[in-house]
């Protein structure tokens, strides 16, 4: 498949999770989601990724912050069921407050990182 229908599949299962957060109560505001492979660079200088190939590069990946009650919430417990939700739309889809999955051998967890992970 194309980049391009990735990036659509990716866009329209943001809006279902959107759609279901508003229902679920939750208020959602966006984070980081392309990022330049110079930004990208830095961030691996800075310690702030392990890898130059971040899905945000491709159009493939968001930082979402999920507010309840006026509150952010932040802790993987907490976003547990956004995240299962997420992985229910589709087998590509990613929640990285479950990178144990993809990464078994790390403690590395990213709760605000949604992506649709494909090899293209």
């Amino acid at each position: 498949m194309k980049l391009v229908y990735e990036q659509s599949a990716f866009s329209e299962d943001l809006a279902k999770l959107r759609q279901w957060c508003a229902i679920k109560g939750y208020m959602v505001t966006l984070g980081e989601a392309w990022r330049p492979d110079e930004m990208q660079e830095l961030y691996l200088k800075q310690g702030k990724t392990k890898t130059l190939h971040s899905n945000h590069c491709r159009r493939l990946a968001i930082d979402l912050n999920f507010f309840l009650n006026d509150t952010l919430i932040t802790s993987k417990a907490d976003l547990q069921e956004i995240g299962d939700y997420w992985e229910s739309l589709s087998p590509e889809n990613r929640w990285l407050g479950n990178a144990y999955k993809w990464f078994p051998n790390s403690t590395f967890i990213d709760c605000p990182h949604f992506e649709r992970h494909v090899i293209l």
